[in-house]
């Protein structure tokens, strides 16, 4: 069958459950006055290296997206198995400024290198400071309802349970990805399988 952007021919969209499973940016902003919001963003992942940078993407000008513009910076923490109920509390709509850590019984824990603090419960977190925000326009033109918010990261807070043999065990801290729907994935240390890069011909 074909799906139709423009003519469904399903009763819900395939689109999030073919492009998936999908990082979940656990994204923490601080705005100019001080307040802080977390929120879950599945439209997240690394867009670049040396220097890297990751991006997430809001539906609308959200308080994460107007926060991280605002401050200047903005924190990923690594959403787990274990914080699955806590990183769901947090995806509730809230008034501006009304702390999300606080709903979700989390505890805040100050960055190194941003304002912004991280999920001290969380395994391992991203420090960026923001560099742009991309509308995303659509075809034929009209007012953007999706913007790209891009940073740079600064430094990286791993539990040292995580780390093993100088590398992070991915695995062991069974991250939760999105799928399509209300559908979630887990990554488990049992799945994991290495491959090298070809070397080519020649």
């Amino acid at each position: 069958m074909h799906y139709e952007a423009d003519a469904p021919s399903l009763p819900h969209n395939p689109f999030k459950a073919i492009v998936a499973p999908r990082p979940i940016g656990w994204i923490s902003a601080m705005d100019a006055r001080g307040r802080v919001n977390l929120a879950p963003y599945s439209f997240f992942n690394a867009v670049g290296g040396e220097p890297d940078m990751v991006m997430f993407s809001s539906s609308g000008r959200k308080d994460a997206m107007t926060f991280a513009e605002e401050g200047g910076a903005f924190v990923c923490s690594l959403a787990t198995h274990a914080l699955r109920e806590a990183v769901n509390a947090t995806s509730a709509p809230l008034p501006r400024g009304e702390s999300e850590f606080g709903i979700a019984g989390l505890t805040p824990a100050p960055s190194r290198k941003v304002r912004p603090p991280r999920v001290a419960e969380s395994p391992a977190a991203i420090e960026c400071r923001w560099l742009q925000t991309v509308p995303l326009v659509p075809l034929g033109g009209g007012e953007p309802n999706n913007f790209l918010v891009i940073g740079q990261v600064v430094s990286i807070y791993i539990d040292d349970r995580f780390v093993r043999d100088g590398r992070v065990d991915t695995g062991a801290m069974r991250p939760i990805l999105r799928g399509g729907y209300f559908d979630y994935f887990t990554a488990e240390p049992e799945t994991r399988f290495e491959l090298r890069r070809p070397k080519g011909g020649g």
